[in-house]
């Protein structure tokens, strides 16, 4: 039996709006959000509900008295649908998630796994959620991975699709920073040894599917100011409409309790009040796109704001582990043979520093594996610091610089002058040099260093550009930290860094006023990762560093904030463009039906009256059906986002004022009119 139960999902089926998936259930969520408990969280909208309910009622009055009903009963109808789709737009940003969680449910439901037993290649059938932290499972090509857990031998392509919503496989592999491995995803080829790492119901996967079902997003700093805002608009608003039944009673104009109720609902901001909780959700949701979990919707809109970026040099600039760059080979000495001797000492060597020199010497080299009897392998030892071969009378050893010194009986009056300035040069620059010897004879130096993750000093050029500010943080010495800094690209370093310093940097910065965004994966980085606004964890990182985190990257990929960060001010300015659109819609909303109210009984009025709308009524009812219907037009950018451009917060106020606000002051008067035609000629007033 294996753990093939079902297939990891290639696709993740919350990646469109249009999923019948997602909007099915979202209409049933939409009227559950019609609980008044539920909508107090939003002003606008709750208001707009008692004013639905209010008009209800005089609808259903006017059916009692057999008055006509038809105008009170439209108005309500289209009250109740703009609330329904406020409702519906925040229920489809929550179903996007919570398909995402369904998927995950699905990878991990009756999932077996193959336990290794504790000698041998012996397996035994368990379910999933028997395992224990320290089970060695084994898992081949088509399998599901049954728990969060460590790759202890071999390499294989994996699927992460159930969990990331990325079709392209990865390669996860024993040591290194690609041995992690996360339940419920699926090996495409080859087989994994498995060490499990976490307990049943404790997984990764099991803490994003109580994420995502949570759904209890806090409002951020930003949304609690949007709020009191909304509310004071509406309240000023509110006010404006009391004051016009006032002088509606004092001119002889009839304005009745439906027709002012629904004059407050389209002056209002019920446009953005309607949208205002799926642009957050949906915040959350593209982090998701980018293989970012996050646990906090305070961190993404933070994201948008940071100026200062920490990172912990060892596993999240290098690759965790040092690796072989160069040989340099002693004089008289060619290349070939060195890279062969380094080949032969490390075949036995199963570190990630022996596999990189095998690499190296196979790739740049081109060095071939040559077959060598186990009997003639002599493995690393702590009491030598040596490994090696006997082979054909050969004594080929590498290790430690005095080690192998010593084994070739070579004096420090003997030792090459050229071999000990590489060995000089290459521990100031905070490498670590590996001799090699064929007897007594020294072949020279591997150099051995901690390797930038490629394409790095380009994002970090990116950051720049952005405004961020990167600073590496480390434990090493000044001059390694240097080097590693300037070959990273990072504009500051911190070096020898305990957690207590990492904390007080960051401590620090913040109370300069600055959003601090920390990026690590060590337990030591965990309280500069809880104490930062941003603190994103790699996946690949201890246990400790993603629960202090409150974002996961599942790429381990440190210049992910490039994308973390263009979501945090996406997020920021879909917002503020939204806002700035439902103001100047209030406003021309306010301009266009006033003037078709009132004209009547003030003439004068009719020179404001530029659209020369039908009636009073179908004035009114124009506006209710326009204000309906612009929320239904605004879904799909508030889930989607305004396109984030890196320009100065100056250029981005013009170009909202200019897309937004003009097209806020605009589109009512053509989109009232249009309704305001097609309600007179379908004689609905």
């Amino acid at each position: 039996m294996s753990s093939t139960h079902r297939p990891a999902a290639a696709k993740n089926r919350a990646s469109g709006i249009l999923d019948p998936a997602i909007l099915v259930p979202a209409v049933g969520s939409a009227f559950a959000k019609l609980d008044p408990r539920q909508l107090m969280r939003n002003p606008v909208i709750f208001v707009t509900e008692i004013v639905a309910a209010l008009v209800t009622l005089f609808f259903v009055r006017d059916l009692l008295v057999h008055e006509e009903a038809g105008f009170s009963g439209q108005i309500a109808a289209w009250l109740w649908f703009t609330v329904l789709f406020a409702t519906f737009a925040e229920a489809v940003a929550e179903g996007r998630g919570r398909a995402q969680a369904d998927s995950l449910k699905r990878s991990r439901s009756d999932l077996s796994a193959r336990r290794l037993a504790a000698q041998g290649e012996a397996t035994e059938t368990v379910a999933a959620t028997d395992l224990r932290i320290g089970d060695v499972v084994l898992v081949e090509t088509g399998e599901l991975i049954p728990g969060d857990g460590e790759v202890i031998e071999g390499i294989a392509s994996v699927n992460e699709s159930a969990v990331t919503g990325e079709s392209a496989p990865v390669i996860r592999e024993a040591g290194g920073d690609r041995s992690a491995v996360t339940g419920g995803t699926q090996v495409l080829s080859d087989r994994l040894k498995i060490r499990i790492t976490t307990a049943p119901g404790s997984s990764f996967v099991d803490r994003m599917i109580a994420l995502i079902e949570g759904a209890k997003r806090q409002k951020t700093p930003n949304e609690i100011a949007l709020s009191i805002l909304l509310s004071g608009l509406t309240l000023i608003f509110l006010i404006a409409v009391v004051t016009l039944w006032g002088l509606a009673l004092y001119s002889g104009t009839v304005l009745s309790v439906t027709v002012l109720a629904a004059l407050l609902v389209t002056l209002i901001p019920t446009t953005i009040g309607g949208l205002l909780s799926a642009i957050g959700i949906a915040g959350m949701d593209r982090l998701v796109r980018f293989n970012v979990i996050a646990t906090s919707g305070r961190a993404v809109e933070a994201a948008g704001d940071v100026d200062t970026l920490l990172l912990d040099k060892t596993g999240t600039i290098t690759f965790g582990n040092r690796m072989a760059t160069d040989f340099l080979p002693a004089p008289a000495v060619s290349d070939a043979d060195i890279a062969e001797a380094a080949l032969l000492a490390s075949l036995a060597d199963e570190t990630p520093e022996g596999r990189s020199i095998v690499a190296l010497a196979k790739g740049e080299y081109a060095i071939s594996s040559l077959d060598v009897t186990p009997d003639a392998i002599i493995p690393f030892a702590a009491e030598t610091r040596l490994s090696g071969v006997d082979i054909g009378g050969r004594r080929i050893r590498k290790g430690a610089v005095d080690a192998v010194l010593r084994f070739a009986g070579i004096g420090p009056d003997r030792i090459p002058p050229a071999f000990q300035a590489d060995v000089d040069r290459i521990a100031r620059s905070g490498g670590t040099p590996l001799a090699v010897s064929d007897g007594e004879r020294l072949l020279g130096v591997i150099h051995l260093k901690d390797v930038v993750k490629p394409g790095i000093k380009e994002r970090f050029q990116q950051m720049r550009s952005m405004g961020i500010r990167t600073v590496m943080v480390t434990g090493d010495n000044p001059v390694t930290a240097a080097t590693i800094a300037s070959e990273a690209g990072v504009d500051d370093f911190l070096a020898e860094a305990k957690p207590e310093d990492k904390l007080a940097y960051i401590r620090k910065e913040q109370e300069g006023g600055r959003l601090i965004a920390m990026c690590g994966d060590g337990t030591n980085d965990a309280p500069a990762l809880a104490q930062a606004d941003v603190g994103v964890a790699m996946q690949t990182g201890t246990q400790a560093a993603r629960e202090a985190a409150n974002m996961v990257d599942l790429d381990s990929s440190p210049t992910k904030l490039i994308e973390i960060v263009e979501i945090g001010k996406q997020l920021l300015m879909t917002r503020g463009s939204l806002t700035t659109f439902s103001i100047a819609n209030d406003v021309a909303k306010y301009f266009a039906i006033i003037p078709a109210l009132f004209v009547a009984t003030y003439p004068a009025l009719a020179a404001l009256n530029i659209m020369a709308l039908g009636s009073p009524r179908s004035a009114i009812l124009s506006a209710v059906i326009f204000n309906a219907l612009i929320i239904v037009a605004l879904i799909p950018l508030a889930l989607k986002g305004v396109s984030y451009r890196p320009v100065g917060a100056a250029a981005l106020l013009r170009r909202n004022l200019l897309v937004y606000g003009l097209g806020g002051l605009v589109l009512p008067f053509a989109g009232i009119k249009l309704v305001d035609l097609a309600v007179n000629a379908l004689h609905l007033v």
